[in-house]
Formats: C-alpha cells, sequence, structure tokens
C-alpha cells in the first residue's frame, strides 16, 4: 500500500518541513519497525524520548518524521504538531483507509469483566456465522492469527493496522477491549464505535487517574462519543445499572440507544433463578427479545453480569436470541479466569487474573458458593501502582479465605516487602492470624500446594493469563499455572511412591 503524504495530513494543527508529496508506505511509532517509505511518529513517554530515535528511523528508510517540538534533522519530512498521539491517529485512519468504518466496531470498558466479555462476543458472533476479530488483554486474534498483546488496548496505529486487515479478511465485526489509559491517552482517537459495553467501576489504576472521578470521567468518553457518524450501524450504549456509576452513565448518553442489564427487576436484560454449582452456572435470561435458560460453564455470579453484557450487546446488533444462548453456552473456558488446573490431586487449584479488590471478591465469593472444606489464597499487589487497593485486598483475602500467602506480584521499583506491608494491614484490621508473607511468587505457590488437603480449593490470584514477572527492570518469565502443575505433578510422584 503507497499513498502520498499531502492525502494522510491530519485536518489542522500541524507544520510540514519538507516535500509533502512523497510516497509513504507505512507507518510506526517503534524507530526498530521502520521501513524504507514510512513515517516515524516520535512519541513522548514516561521512560523515554520518541524524539532521541528519529536519526536512526532516517537511517532505516523513514522519509518522513512527527514530532511535538521542531528538530533540526535533514534527510526526511518533518510535521511538527500539537499532539503527536492525535496526528498518529489521524494519519494511520487515512493511511490505512478508515478500516473502522467498515466493520461493526464494540467496545468494552470498565473495571472487571472486559476479557471474559470480549471472549464471550467471540464465541456468540461465530455461532452467528460473524466471525469477529478480538483486541484486548490476553491476546490480538482474527482468522487464525494470534498476536502478543503488550497493552489491553493498543496505540491507534496497530489498532487501525489490525482492523485493514480484519477488513480485508471479510471480517465483519470487531470486539476491542477499551482501557481507562487508551482513553485518557487518546489510543483510540478517531475511531468510530457502534456499540459500548459498560461493565462496572471499582478502584483501580487511581495510581495514574488519582480519583475515582476522573477514571470514570475517562471510561464515560467512549460512551459520549457515541454518536451518529458514517456508519449504517445504530449507536448502542449497553450499560450495567446495578452500578451506581452504571447509574451515573446512563444519564450522560446523548444520541446512542441504551440498553441496561443486570439482576434488578428495571433492567432491559436481566437474570434471575441462579444456581451456582461446582460444574456450571445456570440462570433465567429476561428480555424484550424473548426469555431463555442459560447454562455457563463458567463459575460465579460476576459471570452472570458478563454473559448478560454480551447477550445485550449481541441482542441489540441483530442476534437472535437462540444464537446468543448457543455462544454463551459454547463458551468452554477464558484463559486465567478461574481457570482449574488439572491434576490428580484429591483438592483443586484454580488460577485467576483477580488483581482489584472487586475482582477478587468476585472469585473467592463464587469459591465460597462450592462449599469447599477450606481456601487457601496466594496473592500479591503490583509496585508502582494503585497502592490503596492493598489493604482492601488483604482485608478481602483475609475475610473469605481460610488462609493466605501474601507473595510479590510484578514489583517492578518497590520493594516487595513495602508492597506486603502495605497489604498485612488490611489483613490485620480484620483481626486475623490466618496469613504468612513469603515474597518468592514460587515458593509461597510450592507451600500452599503443600498445605492444601482433600475438598480444598487453591486459589492464585493476581497473575491469571500473564507469563511473566517484573521485578526491577527485567521481565522473566513465570507462569502461575506452570508453577503450580509442577508442584500438583511433585505430590502426585511422591503418592504413587508412597503406594509401591
Amino acid at each position: 500500500m503507497t499513498i502520498k503524504l499531502y492525502e494522510i495530513l491530519p485536518k489542522t494543527g500541524y507544520d510540514v518541513y519538507g516535500p509533502a508529496n512523497i510516497e509513504i508506505k507505512g507507518l510506526s511509532y517503534d524507530s526498530r519497525k521502520i521501513k524504507e517509505g514510512y513515517i516515524f511518529i516520535a512519541l513522548e513517554g514516561k521512560h523515554f524520548n520518541g524524539s532521541q530515535f528519529v536519526k536512526k528511523s532516517i537511517d532505516s528508510g523513514a522519509v518522513s518524521f512527527v514530532t511535538e517540538k521542531y528538530i533540526h534533522i535533514k534527510g526526511a519530512t518533518q510535521l511538527v504538531v500539537k499532539d503527536p498521539l492525535i496526528a498518529m491517529a489521524e494519519l494511520s485512519s487515512k493511511f490505512y483507509q478508515q478500516p473502522d468504518k467498515k466493520i461493526l466496531l464494540i467496545g468494552v470498558t470498565g473495571t472487571n469483566g472486559k476479557t471474559t466479555i470480549t471472549y464471550f462476543l467471540e464465541s456468540i458472533f461465530e455461532k452467528a456465522k460473524k466471525p469477529a476479530g478480538v483486541i484486548g488483554t490476553i491476546n490480538y486474534r482474527f482468522k487464525g492469527k494470534i498476536l502478543t498483546a503488550p497493552n489491553t488496548t493498543p496505540q491507534s496505529a496497530d489498532i487501525y493496522d489490525m482492523l485493514n486487515q480484519m477488513v480485508k479478511e471479510k471480517r465483519k465485526t470487531a470486539v476491542m477491549e477499551v482501557s481507562s489509559h487508551a482513553l485518557a491517552l487518546n489510543r483510540i482517537a478517531g475511531l468510530e464505535f457502534d456499540t459500548a459495553v459498560f461493565t462496572n467501576l471499582t478502584r483501580d489504576h487511581l495510581d495514574f487517574h488519582v480519583t475515582m472521578e476522573n477514571y470514570f470521567e475517562a471510561k464515560s468518553r467512549l460512551f459520549t462519543d457515541l454518536k451518529k457518524g458514517r456508519k449504517d450501524f445504530e449507536k448502542n450504549a449497553v450499560i450495567n445499572i446495578d452500578d451506581p456509576w452504571g447509574k451515573k452513565l446512563l444519564g450522560m448518553i446523548q444520541e446512542a440507544k441504551t440498553t441496561t442489564y443486570g439482576l434488578n427487576k428495571k433492567c432491559d436484560i436481566r437474570a434471575e433463578n441462579i444456581t451456582i454449582t461446582s460444574k456450571d452456572t445456570r440462570f433465567r435470561l429476561l428480555s424484550p427479545y424473548g426469555n431463555t435458560n442459560i447454562k455457563l460453564s463458567l463459575l460465579g455470579q460476576h459471570n452472570v453480569y458478563n454473559a448478560l453484557a454480551s447477550a445485550a450487546a449481541s441482542l441489540v446488533n441483530g442476534i437472535p436470541l437462540k444464537t446468543v444462548k448457543k455462544g454463551l453456552e459454547g463458551l468452554k473456558k477464558v484463559p486465567g479466569r478461574l481457570e482449574i488446573v488439572k491434576s490428580k490431586m484429591p483438592f483443586t487449584v484454580v488460577v485467576d487474573y483477580a488483581h482489584t479488590d472487586d475482582a477478587l471478591h468476585n472469585a473467592l465469593n463464587a469459591l465460597c458458593k462450592l462449599k469447599p472444606k477450606r481456601i487457601i489464597t496466594v496473592f500479591g499487589c503490583g509496585g508502582d501502582r494503585d497502592k490503596t487497593k492493598r489493604p482492601l485486598m488483604g482485608a478481602i483475602a483475609a475475610s473469605l479465605s481460610n488462609f493466605v500467602f501474601v507473595t510479590s506480584d510484578n514489583p517492578r521499583s518497590e520493594q516487595p516487602e513495602k508492597i506486603a506491608l502495605d497489604i498485612e494491614i488490611g489483613i490485620r484490621k480484620k483481626h486475623k492470624n490466618n496469613y504468612r508473607i513469603i515474597l518468592d511468587r514460587e515458593q509461597a505457590i510450592a507451600d500452599a500446594v503443600a498445605m492444601a488437603k482433600k475438598g480444598d480449593i487453591l486459589l492464585i490470584a493476581g497473575k491469571g493469563h500473564e507469563n511473566y514477572q517484573i521485578i526491577g527492570d527485567q521481565k522473566i518469565h513465570f507462569n502461575d499455572t506452570e508453577i503450580a502443575k509442577k508442584y500438583l505433578n511433585n505430590l502426585e510422584k511422591q503418592n504413587l511412591s508412597n503406594l509401591k
């Protein structure tokens, strides 16, 4: 694909230094990916300055580059813009010929539940023979391709590139997790969403947003920007009004059609007669589109909410109720979300991504309803992130578990001991002595597996699908499921040996 630079320039707010009739063959904000004929967008980050890589990008073949301030470097046409992130979105949209205008684009936002909802929607649209591409926390996937996800919501250049590939592959739908960071930092600038889903809002990312009001304001942009555009798709806002922030959001919708969901009788789409067992979650789905019984393979009331959100987003876009039922019931698991680690031991090990107080409460509450003999929990909190949730998570873990192992979870530049102390404050407020601090995460998992007895459930929370630990500035391989299997296998071998 080639296009002239002047054909993709932003509408306003830029200065050009050099010829604008040059051919552009691609664009990137990563100097390592620059090829002959590319534009390099120099972004300013917390730990790096993109302008430092302008010369490298030109040496690699860049014919143009974008910066916030003028740089005296010859060899390529320079665009000086007020906001490189917004400029990148405009350049990408035009370069890839506005792929978001050619596809049904569904955005899912909220603190918890986003990933599971995208998996439910993927399953539903697959059953409807309208296969969807997915951009989310675990990975980015479409037509058999699975790409690593460095961010829940990638940069705009990557989003437009993937949407363009989906359009070429005749995908009719794209489902995207939309993080508050992406909304606040203009990563989705210019994208025309057709349906927006709000899950809930609980304490998280306050290291970035500072207040819950700021956090909500960022999330709400996905909905207040839902306005009639160039597409024929109806604009829909799907909102959980059992959540107080959802009720507030409902009053802010301007042009979109609103559909509410939850357990409240005032909700448009709701559930009743909920039954949760160790094997499945069952409920009656009630909606203006009809009623039906649902049997989910996923456990917990929080997954009833996730299923309702997915059903609502599908029904408002014309998917028949019987197909929605097939899609919801066809999803057997979501990586790292209450995922059972297979073993022959007489106790159950579960890995979950829960890394907020609300998510941890949901996971433990779901496991409590299975009536195990004991619940043993292993968890920690991330370093250089929201500190206010640490004591809250400690209190929840101590209250809903019989024993807690406090450990490390991506401590980054913080001292693991300090993070553990913040968690311990919450545990002690509950006057509990049912915990140990083991900062080595592998050792904590090993000790928890050794402690588990017949009928117990061991929850390893915080990392879920992740396969790394960030310690200092080092990113090392680490996967909770792999570590749990290692020590479960050791136990199985010991038991077999004892039988001989």
